[in-house]
């Protein structure tokens, strides 16, 4: 479908490459609803996915005595994701940063469970009815929170291959752990659908009013439920007043009670590819040219860096909105068939170089 793969040439290129040219859900064809990037959005956020998942909620608790929440994917069989086989890949999807958990991620997740895989979601402090426990919320780029999380799922699957996958501005949280770890991070691979690469461009640049509402009016609702707790440390009534979600985030977190900060050190810390170079852990990227949250393509993406790191692979298509990649069929998004194709791909040239260099399998 006029995909192009840019990357630094490698053997794990070329094996890519290789496996995504043989998917066929790349193939494209002539269809006029990839067009419309904004109907794609919208129908992307609205439309419920088939059949409705089970869910099966888990919530762990933190060193500061805080809650995220991991909702394992139990599927419409009555199989629990979370007792999958021994080595099952476990496949841990990340929402965006509002913490709104779409119709698209939930399907990833389902064809993930058809597959084999063992799939569970991310909630942050506060998001998807998680309680909110410590007045503290996530910062966009801050991966404390996941890091443990990632550290309980390798104690409970300590065989199986960790993957991770992240929707929309939730990439940032992703991409900040994996620069932040590097070859300590713990994952085998990790996706990114839609990324957002530069978080204050991003927020200062402000989204089209048709998305940019939505998702302020979801983000205020979740707030309202702690205002109590929250007042202790923001000014609730300035923050739900906000009227933009740079507004939001520089309240939330610049202009707190305790500590507050200025916006440029915010990002100095929060930046999603601050330490990039460091990470160690092949990632994929899809994004499309028309994508009307992320912005221009020239602005917005990063190409020097899928240039010049061989962990860093950018899947860029000419039209798939954001998040949308519609498609004819079942699945309704080509981008869930890419991701598991591409995770695929991966453990297979894992595979093939261990017994090639005649390597342990690393416990």
């Amino acid at each position: 479908g006029h995909c192009r793969l840019l990357c630094k040439p490698s053997a794990l290129a070329q094996h890519l490459v290789r496996s995504l040219g043989r998917s066929a859900a790349l193939r494209g064809g002539r269809w006029l609803w990839p067009c419309w990037p904004q109907l794609q959005m919208l129908w992307q956020l609205l439309q419920p996915p088939e059949p409705e998942p089970v869910v099966a909620r888990e919530l762990l608790q933190l060193p500061d005595a805080g809650l995220v929440a991991l909702d394992w994917l139990v599927g419409p069989w009555g199989a629990a994701g979370g007792g999958g086989g021994i080595s099952s890949p476990v496949l841990l999807l990340i929402p965006n940063a509002a913490g709104k958990v779409t119709g698209g991620l939930l399907q990833l997740g389902l064809r993930a469970l058809e597959r084999g895989f063992i799939p569970v979601i991310f909630n942050r402090r506060g998001h998807n009815g998680c309680p909110l426990t410590t007045p503290r919320l996530q910062p966009f780029g801050d991966p404390g929170d996941l890091r443990e999380a990632v550290t309980y799922l390798r104690c409970r699957h300590p065989s199986a291959s960790l993957l991770a996958v992240s929707e929309g501005s939730g990439s940032g949280l992703l991409l900040a752990y994996l620069g932040e770890s590097g070859s300590s991070s713990r994952l085998a691979a990790a996706a990114c659908l839609s990324p957002i690469f530069r978080g204050r461009d991003w927020f200062e640049a402000g989204m089209p009013w048709l998305y940019e509402w939505p998702l302020l009016l979801h983000l205020k609702q979740g707030l309202s439920r702690y205002a109590g707790a929250l007042a202790e440390v923001v000014d609730m009534d300035r923050l739900l007043g906000s009227r933009s979600l740079r507004e939001l985030e520089e309240t939330l977190f610049c202009r707190t009670r305790s500590r507050p900060t200025s916006w440029e050190s915010y990002w100095e810390c929060n930046e999603p590819l601050r330490d990039a170079d460091e990470a160690a852990v092949p990632v994929l990227c899809l994004c499309s040219a028309d994508d009307p949250v992320r912005g221009p393509p020239a602005q917005s993406l990063p190409r020097e860096l899928f240039r010049s790191s061989p962990f860093f692979f950018l899947l860029l298509t000419p039209h798939g909105g954001h998040c949308g990649f519609p498609r004819r069929g079942p699945g309704r998004c080509w981008a869930h068939e890419a991701v598991l194709e591409y995770f695929r791909a991966m453990a297979e040239f894992l595979r093939t170089e261990e017994r090639r260099k005649g390597l342990p399998r690393p416990r």
